[in-house]
């Protein structure tokens, strides 16, 4: 099949691309990498009237640190994960992620703030959002605001950004010296949607666990973050009968839907299989 006809409007400002969206009403899409929105025009999964190409917007680019803050651009490669200095010593975790993420094709040209306003259950970075206790910026027409990770993932393919409304950049706490990260996924081949994946961040002393936020994905409609286990592990060290205590924690966070693909009740396995293996990791680097 082939996209159905469309006008093609290029922004140079965000308030241009903001303008446009309004004028075109509903019938409107902002493009970037495209690697998600291409494929769905093709198969007239979505048929806008209008796409806005966001590409040339010099403000949605860069990563610096701000404060207490690691700034990235909504439109900074996947690719660029793998290469920018800063994401590196301040975001590591996202460093991390980055080679997981599809092939270097879709890397090339994939962006941050498409992945995480997509919102796909099964992408890496999303989940990564919460992992890192990270918050995004929104551009509309009332203003810009910042919205904690933790409230911005609503339901499958449904985020906090409203009618209208652009991801700006993504916000990551500096990565500190007394902090340890752990990233891993079990998927049939590299490259292809994991059965499940997980990132973790942890804030250590002495070979303490004094806090940690883990975040799963491919378990749920959204990315989620294992509460119930991260209670577990604050406060005490990582040995054999803490991972088993947090493996068992996981049933009371992860409900992973029936799927034809893969059985609720052996994504769920997997995520404990997974969970065992990162801790004992993540022991290691305490």
């Amino acid at each position: 099949m082939k996209a159905r006809a469309f006008s093609y409007c290029r922004a140079r400002t965000i308030d241009e691309a903001l303008d446009a969206h309004a004028l075109s009403g509903e019938d409107a899409r902002y493009i970037a990498g495209g690697q998600s929105l291409v494929p769905a025009l093709a198969l007239r999964l979505q048929a806008p009237r209008v796409l806005i190409d966001i590409n040339h917007i010099a403000e949605l680019r860069g990563v610096r640190c701000e404060g207490e803050w690691l700034r990235i651009g909504a439109l900074t490669r996947h690719c660029e994960m793998l290469t920018e200095p800063l994401i590196a010593e301040f975001a590591p975790l996202l460093r991390a992620a980055a080679p997981f993420v599809a092939h270097p094709a879709i890397r090339n040209r994939g962006t941050l703030g498409g992945s995480v306003a997509l919102a796909d259950p099964a992408s890496e970075f999303p989940a990564m959002m919460l992992a890192l206790g990270a918050e995004i910026e929104i551009a509309g027409a009332s203003g810009r605001r910042r919205v904690a990770a933790d409230d911005f993932f609503v339901d499958l393919f449904e985020t906090a950004v409203g009618p209208g409304e652009l991801v700006t950049a993504i916000f990551v706490p500096l990565f500190r010296s007394n902090q340890r990260i752990c990233f891993d996924e079990l998927a049939r081949r590299r490259g292809d949607y994991a059965l499940v994946g997980c990132g973790m961040l942890a804030t250590c002393k002495d070979g303490v666990i004094e806090a940690i936020r883990i975040a799963f994905f491919s378990v749920g409609n959204v990315p989620t973050r294992a509460k119930s286990t991260e209670s577990v592990l604050s406060g005490g060290r990582i040995d054999a009968e803490r991972i088993a205590a947090a493996q068992a924690a996981l049933d009371r966070d992860l409900a992973p839907p029936e799927s034809d693909e893969v059985p609720p009740a052996m994504r769920l396995h997997l995520a404990r299989v997974l969970l065992g293996r990162m801790l004992g990791q993540m022991g290691e680097k305490a």
